[in-house]
């Protein structure tokens, strides 16, 4: 099976090479490769892999029944698998579908004590039984968190290498609007990449054919999963809620005002009814929240309001995957993306600062039209972005620039479907540019 480069890799081997390293734990939505890249790892690097899968093979959820140190752990392995070899400094043991049995967290402190054996758990869900998971074994494990695709790793999928990632930098460093031939080419990739998302099954699947001939079933099965998933671990809330949530986020983005109503949802509901449902779908990495600034000013944390927010996928293909038939066709024969184009473009954009590690952020001004998508910022300023779907001028941005009311905010950021440029201090770049902008930004 072809197996996709993925940033984690990086991260893993650096942190096999710290001598200090402790029990790792990946978290992560289901479906954005964790295990694969996880096992890729480990055959990679050591002599002996014990894998565990607590939903395949829940006979050793009763490992801890003498308890949680390393050497009773091993031992009731070894009891139930003979054959499993532990020697140490050679030996990875691997933890999979932690949220199954997140009692074994429990044991990543007395593995960090002993040392001799390579520690990582993982598991969708996570977020849903990760407070029970973080008392457990807190100072004794690294965090991390995996998403699906980044436009970058779709590149290096498509074959593209860093230099070519390095060149688009450089391009936007110096305010130099690409050639003819390298802007259709990235417009070219990075719609494709905004038709299929970033879960590895798809975009797979699309390189082996070359078409996107069987993508849209990989996608809608993705959605079938993850709905699956609402009935399985929704405990204690209502789940029809969560599915109804989860069902009219494409709606309502698709319209001008894309702030989420929750009186949308269904006929008399209350947003503190509907709070929790929310946060669970965040919480179980299907969605990013992006709330509404009480003032555009720094700091950002503390300064918002948390009953206003939109909700966008945490990957463009579940989005894409829930338009109704005739977008789909017209999205897949003609790249004609129609009434939802300013949707996808600003969930895409949304999706790719989350994945570069920024909160999401929107303003939006009661008492006039002053309204802006995204934030990000430096140790100093606060930065806006807008994603124009059409080539109009920036009103909004225009005003948060030049108005003395906004002091923090200098210069602003417009992504569209043109080249780059700058003018009355905006830079604009193409959207297939928002991946780069943290690093942009830092440079």
């Amino acid at each position: 099976m072809l197996y996709l480069s993925r940033k984690v890799d990086t991260f893993l081997i650096d942190w096999k090479s710290n001598p200090d390293r402790k029990p790792l734990v990946v978290k992560g939505a289901r479906q954005v490769g964790k295990t694969e890249s996880i096992n890729k790892f480990a055959s990679d690097n050591y002599k002996n892999i014990i894998y565990i899968n607590f939903v395949e093979e829940p006979k050793y959820k009763t490992i801890t029944a003498d308890g949680y140190k390393a050497e009773n752990i091993v031992k009731n392995i070894s009891r139930i698998d003979p054959s499993k070899i532990f020697t140490s400094d050679k030996t990875i043991i691997i933890f999979d579908e932690l949220q199954e049995f997140p009692e074994i967290s429990t044991s990543l402190k007395f593995f960090s004590i002993d040392g001799r054996f390579d520690v990582i758990c993982s598991g969708s869900m996570l977020g849903i039984n990760y407070r029970r998971i973080e008392s457990n074994s807190v100072g004794y494990k690294t965090d991390y968190e995996m998403k699906s695709l980044d436009f970058e790793e779709f590149l290096w999928a498509r074959g593209y290498d860093n230099s070519f990632i390095t060149d688009m930098l450089d391009y936007m460093i110096k305010l130099m609007p690409f050639n003819d031939a390298l802007l259709s080419t990235c417009n070219s990739l990075f719609l494709d990449y905004c038709i299929l998302g970033g879960m590895p099954a798809v975009v797979r699947e699309y390189i082996v054919k070359g078409t996107f001939e069987g993508s849209l079933d990989i996608q809608r099965q993705l959605i079938a999963d993850y709905k699956e998933d609402i009935r399985k671990y929704a405990i204690g809330l209502d789940q029809t809620r969560i599915q109804n949530v989860f069902n009219q986020i494409p709606p309502q983005l698709a319209k001008d005002n894309k702030k989420f109503q929750i009186s949308k949802v269904t006929s008399g509901a209350r947003f503190k009814d509907y709070r929790g449902c929310i946060e669970w779908l965040s919480d179980a990495g299907m969605i990013n929240l992006c709330y509404c600034l009480n003032f555009p000013e720094l700091p950002l944390k503390g300064n918002y309001d948390d009953t206003k927010y939109k909700i966008y996928f945490a990957d463009n293909g579940l989005l894409v995957a829930m338009l109704d038939e005739e977008a789909q066709d017209d999205l897949r024969a003609n790249k004609n993306l129609g009434v939802y184009k300013g949707a996808l473009f600003e969930n895409i954009v949304g999706e790719a600062l989350a994945k570069c590690g920024y909160g999401l952020y929107y303003y939006k001004r009661d008492d006039s039209t002053l309204e802006q998508d995204f934030f990000i910022r430096t140790a100093s300023e606060l930065i806006p972005v807008e994603v124009k779907a059409k080539s109009s001028k920036s009103k909004s941005l225009s005003t948060l620039i030049r108005s003395e009311k906004y002091s923090d905010i200098r210069y602003g950021i417009k992504l569209t479907g043109g080249n780059i440029g700058f003018s009355d201090s905006i830079y604009t770049f193409p959207y297939f540019c928002a991946f780069l902008l943290k690093r942009y930004i830092s440079e």
